[in-house]
């Protein structure tokens, strides 16, 4: 087997991007089901406590996964960049110095997260009566969050050459194993939230070395060596420079999110693993979004590397175009079909019913994530990622997590009053991204204009 690569710097947008988007979108739709299973499993076969530990759990695990998934966007977009410029030999060294950083950080990630299990749970306010489950289960994922950083390694790298479709066999490899290990540990066994724990780890560990017997047999589009593999500071360097500031941003949205968890697990053990559920619904309405945010990214960054800035931005508008239609129709299942939703998830009437409340607040944000994440993924391929964290920031610190509080000392309590502060941040930072799109056309064109000058 082997690849070569897509060039997105030339011929047709829409097909090629639809093509590359396309594998994203299931590899996320894999990645967000191998995530529910646990939940799914959990909340038809154990008991509330232990739907309440895995909902907590899994939001401290999606916290680091989206944090490490953003500082790997600095390498898909580095790779990216040097491939539409051409400069194939550059690229082989940035491959390595991204190799050198993620192992380091693999290793201090893992030991950090596992030492810190019960801090972690004690600050997410787990209800009392499932501490200990919750304690557990983000120990035991904690212990394989190294193979997390070698998927997304892996993914970064593929699709910062155009190669989406690796990344999708990773992680369908990793959720049959999960789907297998859950019904097996937590169905036949009823090792409840550990069981889900265990099998989300050896799920993530045989799905990694796969991944890298696979690597074995692929031809990259560009020289690569083992002696690129070292900490080469240019390039480690140019990685954090666009790398750090996307991992900030995903990592105040998902810390905006656990302490809202945090607020509703104040409400009782049935708010917070309904909220839990709803969440895990809500990464499934979100995948279009989701998907071109990713690709997005990676088809930018190719054509701003050659200096396509036409190009780039009819990426966009067809990406958002696209979403806007999936997003009117997750919006119309979520807000008037919510019920039935979070019934596939749980048994109890009454959890199910307080995630279908919450819901709906993210029913609303399905319309405006469309314009959002599509916005992030063009402004990220540009190598604008200062701008993407400080609308990240805003969005969470000074909108979402005071408005989720304000909303929560309000009688009587509504967690669908809660969940407007997710929109509510999500419109003001579209309002942001318009703004600083109609800045960074008029910067790009005055560039094309010197260009042309010097031509």
């Amino acid at each position: 087997m082997q690849t070569e690569g897509t060039n997105f710097t030339k011929g047709a947008i829409a097909g090629p991007l639809f093509r590359f988007a396309l594998p994203v979108l299931l590899a996320l739709l894999l990645q967000t089901a191998y995530g529910a299973v646990d939940l799914m499993v959990v909340g038809q076969f154990a008991a509330a406590g232990d739907t309440s530990a895995v909902s907590t759990g899994s939001q401290v695990m999606q916290t680091i996964t989206v944090t490490i998934t953003g500082l790997a966007m600095g390498l898909t977009i580095l790779l990216g960049q040097k491939i539409g410029q051409g400069s194939a030999r550059e690229a082989g060294r940035v491959m390595g110095a991204g190799i050198w950083l993620f192992l380091v950080i693999g290793v201090i990630v893992t030991v950090t997260a596992t030492l810190g299990a019960r801090p972690l749970s004690v600050v997410m306010h787990a209800p009392p009566e499932a501490l200990e489950q919750t304690v557990s289960y983000v120990a035991i994922c904690s212990a394989g969050t190294v193979f997390i950083v070698a998927y997304n390694l892996i993914g970064s790298i593929f699709r910062g050459i155009g190669d989406a479709k690796l990344p999708l066999i990773t992680v369908g490899i990793a959720c049959v194993i999960n789907i297998a290990g859950d019904l097996l540990l937590v169905a036949v066994f009823g090792l409840g939230a550990v069981g889900a724990a265990i099998a989300t780890v050896a799920a993530q560990a045989v799905s990694s070395l796969l991944s890298l017997l696979i690597i074995h047999r692929r031809t990259l589009p560009f020289e690569f060596t083992k002696k690129d593999v070292r900490p080469d500071s240019r390039w480690v360097k140019a990685i954090f420079r666009l790398g750090v500031p996307c991992a900030l941003q995903d990592l105040l949205a998902s810390i905006s999110f656990l302490v809202i968890l945090a607020i509703v697990n104040g409400l009782g053990v049935i708010a917070s693993a309904g909220v839990g559920v709803a969440e895990r619904l809500c990464g499934f309405l979100m995948l279009v979004p989701s998907a071109y945010m990713q690709s997005m990214s990676a088809f930018v960054a190719q054509n701003i590397g050659a200096a396509e800035f036409v190009r780039a931005r009819k990426a966009l508008f067809i990406g958002v175009g696209t979403a806007v239609v999936v997003g009117i129709a997750m919006f119309v299942l979520a807000y008037f079909d919510g019920i039935a939703l979070t019934r596939i998830f749980v048994s109890d009437n009454e959890v199910a019913l307080a995630g279908a409340d919450y819901l709906k607040a993210y029913a609303i944000d399905c319309l405006l994530t469309c314009f959002l994440f599509c916005y992030i993924g063009y402004f990220n391929g540009c190598g604008s990622t200062t701008f993407v964290m400080i609308q990240g920031l805003i969005g969470a610190l000074a909108l979402r997590l005071p408005l989720s509080w304000l909303f929560s000392r309000i009688e009587p309590v509504s967690l669908f009053r809660i969940g407007l502060a997710i929109p509510i941040a999500t419109v003001v930072q579209i309002t942001l991204c318009f703004v600083y799109y109609a800045v960074l056309r008029r910067r790009q064109d005055r560039l094309a204009v010197q260009t042309a000058e010097l031509a």
